[in-house]
């Protein structure tokens, strides 16, 4: 028996100095990456914290590019889309707290603030509505509480694979994945997902051409600084909460949604995705259902493919219907 707890004493040393090991080489990374970390976007202050907002192109419409959970770094991530929509259009990257280069705040990341956030942010970056809103996974939840609170300010949705509010209440969090998230967040901050970099950042986005090598060496610091972070882990736990709050609101029936369905595969899932966006669609006054082939992070790739869907929908059902009310 003392052999035992002699071993678990002489395991527990080891993995205890691990641990420290491994915090400190985090810390001294974050010191010698924050070099880089240059932003080309312009940071605003809200609330006390800085939000930081990319603008790029020229155009009537501005294209609002909304990134999903965990997406360290959008502003670089998303890029491969949103410079599609730059070469005639206005864009702008709205990076949420604890995003990018914005700040990590201390709210709970309930939706009324998350979205006076982005609203105040766009404003004070010089965008104005009304805005093309370009959501992705999680912050459909948010784009569509838009539509629904200010419509005024919506011109239309480009729904990239999100999340609906009612998929959400439907499929709330157990307590196991509650205790998940808060432990993912708790070894980021120990500096742990430093050993596990394909879960940090999308492999995908380095093995593609359009970030330049210092663009991606700056993506990479993002993403091991920024991962998981309490704004992102507070974003999960509140996501029922936040969809409860938009299904209990009339359906944004007078904002056109065009959905984008990533379908990688035929299973019982993506059955259901299909059917929910149909659903939905057919409450909307003008909205369309496309699949896509690929999975959930479809921007990476089929760009070209979203572009030239989003710009049939804007320009010939959109744009032409505000034409014919004239």
């Amino acid at each position: 028996m003392k052999k035992v707890k002699k071993i678990l004493f002489y395991v527990g040393v080891i993995l205890l100095l691990s641990i420290v090991a491994i915090c400190v080489y985090h810390q001294i990374q974050l010191h010698r990456e924050a070099v880089i970390l240059k932003n080309k976007g312009k940071m605003v202050e809200v609330d006390h914290h800085r939000i930081n907002v990319y603008n790029e192109g020229r155009g009537n419409d501005t294209y609002v590019f909304m990134a999903g959970s965990g997406i360290a770094a959008p502003m670089y991530e998303m890029k491969g889309l949103y410079s599609k929509f730059s070469q005639e259009h206005k864009i702008a990257v709205i990076e949420r707290a604890g995003y990018g280069f914005s700040d990590i705040t201390d709210d709970n990341r309930d939706i009324d603030t998350i979205l006076q956030q982005t609203r105040a942010a766009l404003l004070q970056s010089g965008n104005k509505p009304p805005y093309v809103l370009v959501p992705h996974s999680i912050s459909g939840v948010e784009a569509i509480y838009w539509a629904q609170k200010h419509p005024e300010e919506i011109k239309g949705i480009i729904a990239l694979d999100i999340g609906l509010p009612g998929q959400y209440v439907k499929h709330k969090m157990g307590q196991m994945d509650t205790w998940m998230i808060k432990g993912i967040n708790l070894l980021t901050k120990i500096g742990l997902h430093r050993l596990t970099p394909s879960k940090v950042y999308n492999p995908q986005v380095m093995r593609q051409s359009f970030l330049t090598e210092e663009e991606k060496a700056i993506y990479q610091a993002l993403s091991y600084k920024q991962f998981f972070n309490n704004n992102m882990k507070n974003e999960l736990l509140q996501v029922y909460e936040n969809s409860l709050q938009s299904e209990k609101l009339p359906k944004p029936q007078n904002t056109p949604i065009l959905f984008i369905d990533a379908i990688a595969e035929e299973n019982k899932y993506t059955k259901q995705k299909r059917k929910d966006y149909r659903n939905f669609a057919e409450q909307i006054n003008l909205a369309e259902v496309k699949e896509v082939r690929g999975t959930h992070s479809i921007y990476l790739y089929k760009p070209d493919e979203i572009y030239q869907l989003a710009m049939a929908f804007m320009e010939e059902k959109v744009d032409s219907k505000e034409r014919s009310i004239k």
